[in-house]
């Protein structure tokens, strides 16, 4: 090959003489793929074949290196990915829920009516501001306590990094879309929540692990604000609110799936951890259906507010209260059947479970 001129900066110019090995041609992981699209597009289960598709049971990648790409001997750590067992991250579905949740994405700013808000009476209004400033808290930790763990993930596990990424982007357009309904009836921003996840931000942030994390985010946290999105009808006063909650419902549903099917694949992986995850259910029973823990947990100014809307109004604060316990037992139902799903029914049988919710099952 020629003398090659190289500019080396604004005036400044040498000449080298390069020789290319094209050593990077034999360097290849399983050749000959050829994924095909699927109904949904070309996904990431359609590119699961053979050696791409096989988490190893343990990862010894530190360089951010993709799984089944070709590594290089002299390559550099690059990360921290301590979070390298496949039982610790792993689920069944993770890809599919990445896939979901790109497919169903939407817009805070262009896919909610805001022109159907209307003036509202001030106590309702002043209801409406508390309950999105208490979303909007408890948002904020939904996205900031997953966002911790990415970075930690071996990229040999990369479908969970990958959907992990997608609920942080789920909670901060749930966190703008209330932000913006409480700014934008003629209102603004109430009291700072006392509590701001079920289980406690407290006990989030002293997760020793990711299954740890997962329990207490994705099913303990995020299970009963999930129900009361379904339950959305009952608070809005406008197709905009009815279309936030609806929306967010179907977001939220991911984040909780996600967290069911890992606990799920932990049971059956790691029976010895089973007792393990029992405690963390003990803990979040405890916080969701203690008898002075209602609705959307411990926070007075979420429950009350709350009571408000449903009423419609503080004078029927009382018929708000009813409405209230009644999303209060369809939060202990939902609960039932997602602990079920995950493998873990047999606290609903062995009288394990907290009272209340045994209570119910009675009944």
């Amino acid at each position: 090959m020629p003398n090659t001129t190289i500019s080396a900066g604004p005036g400044v110019t040498y000449d080298e003489h390069y020789e290319p090995t094209l050593d990077w041609m034999d360097s290849k992981g399983q050749w000959g793929m050829k994924a095909e699209p699927g109904k949904h597009g070309l996904t990431l289960e359609n590119i699961q074949m053979d050696s791409y598709g096989d988490a190893p049971e343990s990862s010894s990648i530190r360089s951010g290196r993709q799984r089944g790409s070709a590594p290089r001997e002299w390559n550099y750590r690059s990360g921290a990915y301590y979070v390298n067992s496949k039982q610790d991250v792993w689920l069944k579905n993770a890809g599919g829920l990445y896939e979901e949740a790109l497919q169903r994405q939407w817009s805070s700013a262009t896919d909610i009516p805001w022109e159907t808000l209307k003036p509202l009476p001030d106590d309702i209004e002043r209801a409406a501001c508390q309950f999105t400033t208490f979303l909007s808290d408890i948002e904020f930790v939904a996205a900031d306590i997953p966002g911790r763990w990415v970075a930690t993930i071996s990229p040999d596990y990369l479908e969970t990094r990958m959907f992990l990424m997608t609920q942080m982007m789920d909670e901060a357009r749930h966190l703008d879309v209330f932000r913006k309904r409480a700014l934008s009836n003629g209102g603004g921003l109430m009291r700072s929540s006392e509590d701001t996840m079920g289980g406690g931000v407290v006990s989030i942030d002293m997760a020793r692990d990711f299954s740890e994390m997962s329990a207490r985010v994705h099913v303990i946290g995020e299970s009963p604000v999930l129900t009361i999105f379904r339950t959305g009808e009952l608070l809005a006063k406008n197709e905009a609110e009815k279309r936030i909650y609806r929306l967010a419902a179907q977001d939220e549903s991911r984040h909780v799936a996600f967290g069911i099917m890992h606990m799920r694949y932990i049971g059956q992986t790691e029976p010895e951890r089973r007792e393990e995850i029992q405690t963390y259910l003990d803990e979040g029973e405890e916080y969701l259906f203690s008898a002075s823990a209602v609705g959307a947990g411990t926070d007075r100014s979420s429950t009350e507010s709350m009571a408000v809307l449903l009423g419609g109004g503080k004078e029927k604060i009382d018929e708000g209260w009813r409405l209230l316990m009644a999303i209060n037992r369809r939060q202990m139902r939902e609960w039932v059947q997602r602990v079920k799903s995950a493998g873990f029914e047999e606290r609903f049988t062995n009288g394990r479970a907290h009272p209340e919710v045994l209570k119910l099952l009675r009944n």
